[in-house]
């Protein structure tokens, strides 16, 4: 293919990459406006009360990013996976046990004087350590067993969160009148306020650094060449002379870790602490969603997370100004994906319809 032909290519599949998010995000917006209307509420009240949620000020914009960052390291989890045929829905229990490993750290250990700036990159790195132990066991059982790694990594899921309440119970809190864990000692915690007066903290730093580390793992070493290969076709990958078992593994603990790093950086910057629950904390699912809509690449997840973190931090707002309901706000995430997806199944039946050798309707 001739240069010129090959840099219109590249420029086309671009545009195309780029144009399909911002077209499900702009319909997505319009039934939800649709909604609005059909509830009987002002749409316009709607609009300027998610506007000031988003750009009122900056503590407003600071409050924006704090919902983001979770959902940055969650749909980069699920995004790292995704690139070596893998599906990780196991990314809420690897959140779980990281947070509890951040706690053990960030609780327990009491850096040296004068290594106190040692206690965070400590507990960041227990946490990242127990997702990729967690993840690494889905790898463990799809290489030597072929267990599907849905279904485990669900079933981890459940095991992690009650494991997690029985630590949290039995071990990690002073007394049972309490519904949470000892608070970590301030030299493990994140700093805050970035911005003044708002919650943003040094995460958002760590969830921008964890996505160029993404990025250049997966397209520029060799690794990332295997884990590509793998999800293109473990057959060739395999005739290629690469361990598709070792790749899988690799795959499942670093998806992990990037997992783990956001329980981490949840504890030690927001929370600081474990808080008892008794149901999954759902980034992990919601990290599916960025992962889609950001095309499984680091760039696309930073911006899908920016968009689905600035729905989440307006919704308040707007139940409070416009008096609109919650769902509308999950509905416009829904339609985002749906076309997202449309876009995914309208490819696979061109692609089907072609080794048939009949053209697409």
């Amino acid at each position: 293919m001739p240069e010129e032909a090959r840099w219109k290519e590249t420029l086309k599949q671009g545009l195309r990459t780029f144009a399909v998010p911002v077209l499900a995000t702009v319909v997505g917006l319009a039934v939800g406006i649709l909604c609005i209307i059909v509830a009987g509420k002002d749409p316009v009240k709607a609009a300027q009360a998610f506007v000031q949620a988003v750009a009122g000020s900056p503590r407003m914009f600071g409050n924006v990013l704090v919902s983001t960052i979770p959902l940055i390291f969650t749909g980069l989890a699920v995004a790292f996976a995704y690139r070596a045929g893998l599906f990780n829905i196991g990314v809420e229990g690897q959140y779980l046990v990281a947070q509890v490993a951040t706690v053990v750290v960030g609780v327990w250990w009491t850096p040296p004087q004068g290594f106190a700036w040692l206690h965070p990159i400590l507990a960041l790195a227990a946490g990242a350590v127990a997702g990729a132990i967690w993840g690494g066991i889905v790898g463990l059982l799809k290489a030597w067993k072929g267990v599907h790694e849905v279904i485990n990594s669900i079933m981890m899921n459940w095991i992690a969160l009650f494991l997690c309440d029985w630590l949290l119970k039995t071990y990690l809190r002073p007394d049972n009148s309490r519904a949470s864990s000892y608070d970590l000692q301030e030299t493990a915690w994140l700093t805050q306020g970035l911005i003044p007066g708002s919650r943003l903290h040094t995460g958002i730093w760590i969830a921008l650094a964890t996505a160029v580390v993404v990025w250049f793992i997966l397209f520029k070493t060799s690794l990332g060449y295997e884990i590509r290969a793998v999800g293109y076709s473990p057959g060739a990958a395999e005739y290629g002379g690469i361990s598709v078992a070792k790749a899988l593994i690799l795959t499942m603990a670093i998806s992990g870790a990037i997992a783990g790093m956001a329980g981490s950086v949840q504890t030690m910057g927001l929370n600081h602490r474990f808080n008892e629950t008794s149901t999954l904390v759902g980034y992990g699912f919601d990290g599916i969603a960025v992962a889609l809509v950001g095309r499984l690449h680091p760039v696309g997840v930073c911006l899908a997370a920016l968009l689905f973190g600035a729905l989440d931090a307006s919704s308040p707002l707007m139940q409070a100004m416009a008096d609109v309901p919650k769902a509308v706000v999950s509905i416009v995430q829904g339609i985002v994906i749906l076309f997202v997806a449309a876009e995914s199944l309208w490819n696979f039946l061109q692609k089907r319809s072609a080794k048939k050798g009949v053209p697409a309707a």
